[in-house]
């Protein structure tokens, strides 16, 4: 930090001339325009043009917004998505030495035992879509849900998964995909954050997941608790009313607004936003989080319970928030991590999730938001075909991590309803057909929004950085 010494020698006569808001070249130039003084000096102090504003996208978007429902934990795609009748007729048997040949995990040996399915399987919809009977609520939109089932991804434990998918690297400090969005086209609401974050749960990589990076903070997730404050500390305290913290916010504005002029650090324009974001909550947030006003069969859709946090709140909190305007809403579920009983497990969250997720798209649907809204699902892997059983861990009959292959779904927003794209080999190990990369998926997101995936950069430490790296194709049998 500079002394009170140094900032004084550093305060010259032209520094003087150019830079004070009611200099003498100012003054002059006013003089000479015939403008009004007053207006000149107050421009000098007025508010940075606000980044969020809606932008033009590249081309012609088919999503406006997006819903990602992450399932923070990996859920077992061979128990929900991609049934394998082979792994019925040997189930109890090791895997052949050849399939699992030199791959890493993170808990079992490469010798472990192969285990059959969970649950039955059945058909659904005109597409005739294979799901589990742990799914009923997502077979009833089944042709409006595009299932990839040869996802894989470069990491094969949680936290480096999730930054991953979530922001196109292992490691913490670039920015996440709602970020990138936010920065590439804007928001459609002045009275809420373009980018929402509602979490149920935690989840392994925390906060960095819906981080701006070394992007301006501006573009960061705000989470909304969905019980109490929607943000801590967004409320007046007792005796402040709405005049007074009007006027306290334009204080601090035009003080924030000076230091800008000074020393032209963008984090001082996100924090002049963000005061003017968190004064507008105080009267958005409110209504934005009373579900009680929905109707008895929306609730009842969702099963969703005003005044309690749950994922069937979030999900309709998401449709809410698009409803106004916001361009990402991340709704993060944690608590698929089944080292043991994958059964249970199984049965116990998509008890929470499955009725939810199908209620949000035909909510959607019905109020004509899901053709231009596209709604992701998935995790940051999937789960091994074999067994993870281990009696000092107390685990038993649960999967371990699997990067190889694992299954996603995507629905609204220009994606093909009613495609099950791609196929894992007989025993669900190793994708055969179609593969999907993270950085695929990622770019078929962008694109679908209107972005090119190569041009959305921004340079930071001397290089252009983008969300997909040096990777990543638009899937275009998605489309």
């Amino acid at each position: 930090m500079r002394s009170e010494e140094e900032h004084l020698r550093q305060i010259t006569r032209r520094h003087f001339y150019s830079q004070c808001g009611v200099g003498l070249g100012k003054i002059a130039l006013a003089s000479l325009l015939g403008g009004d003084l007053v207006a000149l000096a107050s421009a000098a102090t007025a508010t940075p043009p606000n980044p969020l504003l809606p932008k033009p996208a590249p081309f012609a978007p088919k999503a406006k917004r997006v819903i990602y429902l992450f399932m923070a934990g990996a859920p077992s795609q061979l128990d929900l998505f991609d049934f394998k009748p082979a792994l019925v007729k040997h189930d109890g048997q090791p895997i052949p030495a050849d399939i699992v040949r030199d791959q890493r995990y993170a808990f079992i040996r490469r010798d472990a035992k192969l285990l059959a399915p969970r649950f039955k399987f059945a058909r659904h919809g005109q597409c005739g879509a294979e799901l589990s009977e742990m799914l009923p609520g997502l077979a009833s939109v089944a042709d409006e849900v595009a299932i990839i089932r040869a996802m894989h991804t470069d990491q094969f434990n949680h936290a480096p998964g999730q930054l991953f998918m979530n922001t196109g690297s292992s490691l913490p400090g670039r920015p996440c995909l709602g970020s990138w969005v936010s920065y590439g086209i804007g928001s459609e609401s002045e009275q809420l954050p373009a980018f929402v974050v509602l979490p149920s749960g935690s989840n392994s990589a925390g906060v960095a997941n819906w981080s701006s990076g070394f992007l301006p903070t501006t573009f960061a997730g705000v989470p909304l608790r969905s019980k109490g404050d929607p943000i801590l500390n967004v409320s007046s305290p007792p005796g402040v009313d709405n005049a007074t913290q009007r006027q306290t916010i334009d204080l601090i504005s035009r003080l924030n607004t000076r230091r800008l002029e000074i020393v032209s650090d963008p984090e001082i324009a996100t924090r002049i936003g963000a005061y003017e974001m968190a004064y507008r909550l105080q009267s958005s947030a409110p209504e934005l989080m009373n579900i009680g006003n929905e109707s008895k069969e929306t609730l009842e859709l969702y099963g969703a319970e005003p005044g309690k946090a749950s994922f069937a709140n979030n999900c309709l909190l998401a449709r809410r928030l698009v409803e106004r305007g916001v361009r990402f809403v991340n709704i993060y579920h944690e608590a698929w991590d089944h080292h043991s009983d994958v059964e249970g497990g199984l049965r116990t969250q998509c008890g929470l999730t499955d009725k939810p997720c199908a209620a949000l798209i035909k909510d959607l649907r019905q109020r004509g938001l899901l053709d231009d809204t596209l709604v992701v699902w998935g995790g940051e892997f999937g789960r091994t075909p074999m067994v993870e059983s281990n009696a000092s861990l107390g685990r038993k009959l649960g999967r371990d991590h699997h990067p190889q292959a694992f299954t996603m779904w995507l629905a609204g927003g220009g994606v093909k309803g009613g495609v099950s794209l791609g196929q894992t080999d007989e025993l669900g190990f190793h994708t055969a057909q179609d593969p999907v990369h993270v950085h695929d998926l990622q770019a078929t997101i962008l694109h679908l929004l209107g972005i090119d995936h190569k041009r959305l950069t921004y340079k930071f430490q001397g290089r252009d950085f983008r969300l997909t790296d040096v990777s990543g194709n638009v899937v275009s049998q998605l489309l």
